[in-house]
């Protein structure tokens, strides 16, 4: 019995050591939870490594034409702010057949920026001003070409402003076709020649409020591009000069102002390497086809007939009326010597003028003068003066502004020379 016991006790306290000492054994490796980071770092390892992504390539070669239009209207009666609805049609279709490609005018930034690539030939299409016809019918003609385009208003005509009327796009409308894609920049305040401040009188007798020209360019440049993003809710970084009429003030106050980009009327092809303060466009007038078939031939490349534009400065004529000056007389003579543009084809000489387009002149191949009897009444506002000609196989011009205020005395002699401290840009075609 005492045998049975002893033999009893030393298998249960074998048992119990045996047991006791389980819970110091160490748990084999492979009974172990791998923890979550463990898990995540043998993913990775067991992975295939990536392909490094390709270096991105700029072709900085691309070409690009910038279109400007203004009213597309059935009846054309100011030739050189309209384009009938058949013609604007033709020429989008022309645009596809040429095999030119329309872009927004945000991929040609970025494409400035080294930020992406753009088609070898590249077209951006811009809508000047705000005109109701923007958005009647130039809209509906985009839409069957899928082409993205660029509205450059200014606040001061959209519906409700000082310079609106029947024929203005409102912040509704605006709004709309923003929602669609369009793109909307700005295009000043009141579509001033912002060379010198205007007068203060007439139509712009608001602008009496400003002391200075810095102060009134203030309100054109910067006031207008805050208005256009508060209504809207948009990104203004581009600028339209209107009439293509500026100085080296207006080109840096727009710089510090956000614009990234400020666009004349001067008709050239944008490159990688054209200023970004003074890039080209072309204005599409009812009787200059020629400026359309001339774009799209890309002048200046090897294979384009073209000969390359030259611009004279304003400084190199005398103009009557004087560059700057405000007159009252509404039915003025419009004369310029252009004896600085060089030999000049007697033929080639034209002058336009803002609001009328092409204008009967006559000109004197002795004293090198063009001039031109107004026969229209001038209403009271700015306008422009474009004088053209030949000169072997380029293209020379010359051009300036006046005010005309009709219940005001002339501020200067007609015929005043402006001095050589006339630092003004110059361009092509009024817009």
């Amino acid at each position: 019995m005492v045998k049975k016991s002893l033999t009893f006790l030393v298998l249960a306290g074998l048992a119990c050591c045996f047991g006791s000492c389980k819970k110091f054994r160490k748990t084999p490796a492979a009974d172990a939870q791998p923890t979550p980071k463990q898990v995540a770092t043998a993913v990775a390892a067991a992975a295939p490594t990536p392909a490094p992504k390709p270096k991105f390539a700029l072709d900085q070669s691309s070409r690009v034409i910038v279109f400007c239009y203004h009213r597309v209207v059935p009846t054309i009666k100011r030739p050189d702010t309209e384009i009938t609805p058949t013609a604007f049609e033709e020429q989008m279709k022309k645009l596809k057949e040429a095999g030119i490609t329309v872009i927004p005018m945000q991929d040609f930034l970025a494409w400035r920026r080294g930020e992406k690539n753009i088609p070898a030939k590249s077209a951006v299409i811009t809508l000047d001003d705000g005109w109701k016809s923007q958005y009647d019918t130039a809209w509906p003609i985009l839409k069957k070409f899928d082409y993205p385009f660029t509205l450059f208003i200014y606040p001061g005509f959209v519906k409700g402003g000082h310079y609106s009327g029947g024929e203005s796009l409102s912040w509704e409308q605006l709004s709309e076709m923003r929602d669609a894609g369009a793109d909307i920049q700005g295009h000043s305040y009141s579509h001033q020649s912002l060379k010198t401040k205007p007068k203060g009188t007439g139509r712009n007798a608001q602008l009496a409020q400003f002391a200075t020209y810095e102060d009134w360019l203030k309100y054109e440049l910067i006031d207008s591009k805050k208005l256009i993003e508060e209504k809207l809710a948009v990104k203004v970084n581009t600028l339209a000069v209107p009439y293509g009429l500026y100085n080296q003030q207006v080109k840096d106050m727009a710089m510090k102002a956000g614009y990234e980009a400020v666009f004349t009327v001067n008709p050239i092809v944008n490159n990688f390497g054209t200023a970004m303060d003074a890039l080209g466009r072309y204005a599409i007038e009812a009787n200059k086809p020629q400026t359309f078939a001339q774009a799209i031939s890309f002048p200046g490349s090897p294979s384009s007939a073209f000969a390359a534009t030259a611009i004279a400065p304003s400084s190199s004529a005398t103009m009557e009326p004087a560059d700057g000056s405000t007159i009252s007389e509404q039915k003025p003579t419009i004369k310029a010597d252009i004896s600085g543009l060089g030999d000049v084809d007697a033929k080639s000489v034209e002058v336009r003028v803002s609001g009328f387009g092409l204008v009967p002149s006559k000109f004197d191949a002795a004293t090198k003068t063009v001039s031109a009897q107004m026969n229209q009444k001038f209403r009271d506002g700015s306008y422009t003066v474009i004088v053209s000609a030949k000169a072997g196989a380029r293209k020379v011009e010359t051009r300036w502004s006046f005010t005309v205020d009709s219940g005001a005395k002339s501020a200067a002699k007609p015929g005043t020379k402006p001095t050589g401290k006339d630092k003004s840009m110059v361009d092509v075609v009024g817009s």
